[in-house]
């Protein structure tokens, strides 16, 4: 079972994906068609099958994206904005 089918799974089905991360019900559908799901998704993705207990983490959603940099980055966006 691939990421995608996996956070399907965890949040109830593909509506209730959708619903979680606050895209439109065919999304879901449409990218497991694809086999690709948009890299600006995963991160809500991810915050959304964590909270149920089953995260699907960023880098199975989509392997090819520097995650570690970007989470790099975030971190050190907030460290900054909090000074």
């Amino acid at each position: 079972m691939n990421a995608l089918d996996r956070s399907i799974e965890a949040l109830g089905g593909v509506s209730a994906l959708a619903s979680a991360i606050g895209v439109a019900a065919s999304l879901p559908s449409m990218w497991k068609k694809r086999g690709n799901v948009p890299a600006e998704h995963c991160p809500a993705i991810e915050k959304a099958t964590r909270e149920r207990g089953a995260p699907v983490l960023c880098e199975e959603l989509r392997p090819d994206v520097a995650w570690e940099v970007l989470r790099l980055q975030a971190g050190q966006a907030q460290t900054s904005g909090a000074a």
